[in-house]
């Protein structure tokens, strides 16, 4: 009984982990934070993580439909398509979106990089061919830059 009241009394010490960050939704991205994002990308010859970029700008998809995708949900003929249709993991219903030709350009020269064949996720991870990347891998650029 006598702790109960000590640990009321004594005040705490310690900040909390969000005092002076800011909280709630993040500001969208602007069109010229798009370019910014793609140029950079571009000019360290980031393949991979310019296709996923643009892939999900276009697509507007969550992180987690993002990263499974497969070849031929966006490439059923070898090269890839003006508009793709997937189904959504969080609500089952299907997105169709159109991939401008940049995205286009980018994705199949991902492809031609790094081999794809229709049957494979299209972004492979660390844990093997047959397993597509984590949602926290996609989350963080990958290099030793970040993008700023």
């Amino acid at each position: 009984m006598q702790n109960q009241i000590n640990a009321a009394l004594t005040p705490h010490n310690r900040l909390p982990w969000n005092k002076g960050k800011l909280s709630g939704a993040k500001p969208r991205l602007r069109p010229k934070h798009v370019w910014s994002i793609r140029t950079k990308l571009q000019i360290e010859g980031r393949t991979r993580d310019l296709a996923m970029f643009n892939l999900a700008i276009d697509s507007k998809l969550r992180d987690c439909d993002v990263v499974e995708l497969r070849v031929e949900d966006v490439a059923a003929g070898g090269y890839t398509a003006d508009r793709a249709t997937v189904r959504q993991r969080k609500t089952g219903r299907p997105v169709r979106f159109e991939l401008s030709e940049q995205t286009r350009q980018a994705v199949d020269d991902y492809m031609k990089a790094a081999n794809k064949r229709p049957g494979e996720f299209l972004f492979t991870g660390r844990r093997g061919p047959k397993r597509h990347v984590t949602t926290r891998q996609y989350a963080r650029p990958s290099g030793s830059a970040a993008l700023d």
